[in-house]
């Protein structure tokens, strides 16, 4: 073997797969339509840059990405990363969910190695495909000291960054992942990664969430704010067995007088809230639209909805202390 870093890489599907009816359909494509070996196989270049091998985890589009399938990918990269003989792990995924894919890994994973999370926003057989430099950088960074005990990171666009703080912005252009209030990372230039930062939070071997003997996530989900909102979600979710509950409020975290109520009752049965807000970045402040210590809820701190969803399903899966799992808030 070269003396090159030993790079996995874990294929899900997504766009960076994807196979349109021309060089111009930048929509309308089939994702997933490629397997991994053919996507190895379109970056021949990688292969100067680190020793490779492939597995294919699911195909699928990431919109299908679900908790079976987190569990099982989880336990994969850590049993990779626990053999001397892998430097590191890139994952390709499609855009839709990558940044909660990328979050969820994020706590679980329990290695210094880097993991880097790559997409595309143009399929493979488009004339200005993003995907195979996107995915060089990718192998460029998961081969990188300086990616290590840096946590799970994307990059997409030349661009690295956390987990936690990445989220898509944009439905078709390809520099629309950012770090609303945080910024990236870093950059990749020349076949080198750029760090400027350090990321917030607790994260992989600072993390004590451990999922690889878990068979099961609690069920956690989303209700959205808006004009006129009703309660009916709320209490569609209490009655669906919803664990957890996050309220993706207007503003910082708004409360209609209806919403409350269904909330309130949706604690009284067990069920953990967790305000968040549907505005892109920013704060949600404890008691501040709502008295989270009278009602017993809980703020999202900094994570928009679905990354807080992640973060509430895993600390389920510890405890159900809502003083507890705020901390989680503040500390991941």
């Amino acid at each position: 073997m070269k003396n090159l870093p030993n790079i996995v890489i874990l294929a899900t599907g997504g766009t960076i797969a994807g196979v349109g009816g021309s060089s111009t359909a930048m929509v309308g494509y089939t994702a997933a339509a490629i397997t991994v070996e053919q996507l190895i196989e379109m970056v021949p270049e990688i292969e100067s840059i680190a020793n490779i091998s492939g597995e294919q985890v699911v195909q699928i589009s990431s919109q299908d990405i679900n908790n079976d399938i987190w569990l099982k990918l989880g336990k994969r990269v850590n049993e990779l990363l626990s053999s001397p003989d892998v430097d590191g792990v890139v994952i390709t995924h499609g855009t839709d969910t990558m940044e909660e894919t990328a979050y969820y890994l994020h706590l679980v994973v329990n290695s210094e190695k880097p993991v880097v999370l790559v997409g595309a926003m143009r399929p493979s057989t488009a004339m200005s495909a993003d995907g195979p430099n996107n995915l060089y950088n990718a192998v460029v960074l998961a081969g990188s000291s300086n990616a290590q005990r840096k946590g799970v990171l994307v990059v997409m666009n030349d661009t690295i960054y956390s987990a936690r703080e990445v989220t898509k912005l944009s439905t078709f252009l390809t520099d629309a992942f950012q770090a609303p209030g945080s910024g990236a990372l870093g950059y990749i230039q020349s076949n080198v990664a750029y760090f400027y930062k350090e990321p917030m939070g607790l994260h992989t071997v600072k993390s004590k969430f451990y999922t690889d003997d878990i068979s099961e996530l609690p069920k956690v989900d989303i209700a959205y704010g808006y004009a006129n909102v009703t309660r009916a979600a709320i209490d569609a979710f209490a009655a669906g067995g919803s664990h957890g509950i996050i309220y993706a409020g207007t503003g910082n975290g708004s409360l209609t007088e209806d919403v409350t109520k269904a909330l309130i009752e949706a604690r009284s049965k067990g069920i953990i809230v967790v305000r968040s807000t549907r505005v892109g970045s920013g704060l949600v402040a404890r008691n501040g639209e709502a008295n989270d210590d009278e009602l017993d809820f809980i703020v999202s701190n900094t994570l928009n909805p679905q990354k807080a969803r992640v973060l509430l399903l895993l600390a389920l899966t510890q405890t159900t202390n809502t003083k507890e799992i705020q901390q989680m808030f503040y500390d991941y």
